[in-house]
């Protein structure tokens, strides 16, 4: 193989790359590193419910606080 076909195909080799680039980097680059590392953290998560006498009265305590909040009438808004 001479030189001037060498150069060929590693142009094309090149080409090859530069037009498949955006894939290769979805795949192999930093985003798809994190999705990886974010899709592993999520397989350690579980959902916890608990509803017990302790929650139950932490609810109530939220709304006798937000029942207590003070509120704009209409009336004061518009003066």
């Amino acid at each position: 193989m001479s030189w001037p076909w060498l150069v060929v195909l590693v142009l094309a080799a090149a080409l090859v790359v530069a037009v498949e680039w955006p894939r290769l980097g979805r795949r192999f680059g930093m985003d798809a590193r994190r999705e990886r590392e974010r899709a592993r953290r999520k397989k350690t998560f579980r959902v916890v419910t608990a509803v017990d006498e302790e929650s139950d009265e932490f609810i109530k305590s939220v709304q006798r606080d937000l029942d207590a909040l003070p509120t704009i009438e209409e009336r004061d808004r518009k003066t």
